[in-house]
């Protein structure tokens, strides 16, 4: 451990201290929540320290109806669904992709929308509908290939959009008040496009510190004592230990894509329900990349596990093993919520690297036991 690293630990244990009460910091971004525990990061954070997972992970915030629709278009014998991996084993309330895939339904799993602007192209007399999954990082590319479709005359391409924006979701979490949220640990890719001002709300209108972050051990360690210097002098602020990559103003390049392909609309979340003014669909200009509109499909109702406590698991609410089926009936391999299928979701990460199902929900937990 280097002498700054050592000396921001050191001053860590000294703020909790001084603190002296409970705090809990959310890490909005799934990656921040594997890199805690990929980098030992948070077995080592004082007994009143806790971070809590938060709605980052672009799997496990999609809700079930969107699987559904999707499921539903891969079952129609003239369209290809082209997805990322991690959408495969996502169950919905039939079965997954992958399952569908067994059976012969023609469903590509690719690494980017322009791959599955590829795919449109070399099979013409194929309905390609990406899946379009994930937050402001992953939808400029999917506004970007819409505008290739559109230049190159492909009109065998489509975008369910499933797109979703982070600071609705965390003044919706803010708003429900039922979480006790001192402060969030902004992610740092988001940032790089929406910019670090984006979260200048959250500190106006509800009081809560906002520092963004990298994903380096250092600078989640950064970080959480700027929060916690935020939290003991009591002065709410936004601030940014990741400013040699993420600007205020953000990326206006990739802004500009989103604004011209897409508008801001209400959208439903996992568990969270419909968040206004939370999604991205189609600008009237676009509206025939639209998969809903081209195959005339409206998104059904969602029909939760009784169990599955995933929904509970991204607000926040519970820890993954708090849920009884985590890992038992719900492992990574038979995966029954998304927070387990997603590399970057909490449950997944606790299954990979945290407390085994038996013991403590965090090694923490015991010692914090009369610090609230």
């Amino acid at each position: 451990m280097n002498n700054n690293v050592e000396n921001l630990r050191r001053e860590l244990i000294r703020l909790c201290d001084r603190i002296g009460r409970r705090v809990q910091l959310m890490e909005v971004c799934g990656t921040h929540t594997v890199s805690a525990f990929r980098s030992g990061l948070k077995s080592m954070l004082p007994a009143n320290l806790k971070l809590l997972s938060g709605p980052g992970c672009p799997v496990c915030v999609t809700a079930q109806r969107h699987i559904d629709a999707a499921l539903e278009l891969a079952r129609r014998e003239t369209v290809a669904i082209a997805t990322y991996g991690d959408m495969m084993r996502v169950p919905g309330r039939n079965g997954s992709l992958e399952r569908l895939r067994s059976l012969g339904a023609r469903i590509r799993v690719v690494t980017s929308a322009r791959a599955a602007l590829e795919l449109a192209r070399n099979e013409p007399n194929s309905e390609v509908v990406f899946l379009g999954v994930g937050f402001e990082t992953t939808a400029p590319a999917a506004a970007a290939t819409v505008l290739e479709a559109e230049a190159g005359g492909i009109e065998n391409f489509s975008v369910l959009s499933c797109h979703k924006l982070v600071i609705p979701a965390m003044r919706a979490l803010l708003s429900a008040g039922d979480v006790p949220i001192d402060g969030f640990l902004c992610p740092g890719h988001v940032s790089v496009i929406i910019g670090s001002e984006a979260y200048r709300p959250i500190v106006d209108d509800f009081g809560k510190p906002c520092v963004v972050a990298g994903f380096e051990f250092g600078q989640m360690l950064a970080g959480l004592v700027h929060l916690l210097r935020q939290i003991e002098c009591g002065t709410p602020k936004l601030e940014n230990v990741y400013d040699a990559v993420v600007r205020p103003e953000g990326n206006s390049v990739a802004l500009g894509l989103l604004s011209r392909v897409f508008v801001e609309a209400d959208t439903v979340w996992r568990a969270l329900g419909v968040i206004p003014v939370s999604g991205l669909e189609f600008a009237p200009a676009y509206r025939r990349f639209d998969a809903l509109r081209r195959f005339g499909m409206a998104l059904g109702e969602d029909v939760d596990h009784p169990v599955c406590r995933c929904g509970e698991v991204i607000q926040g609410r519970v820890e993954p093993n708090r849920c009884a089926l985590f890992g038992g009936g719900c492992t990574p391999m038979t995966p029954i919520g998304p927070c387990m299928v997603s590399g970057e979701g909490a449950c997944s990460a606790w299954f990979k690297y945290g407390p085994k199902p038996g013991r403590s929900a965090e090694p923490s937990d015991a010692k914090m036991e009369g610090v609230t």
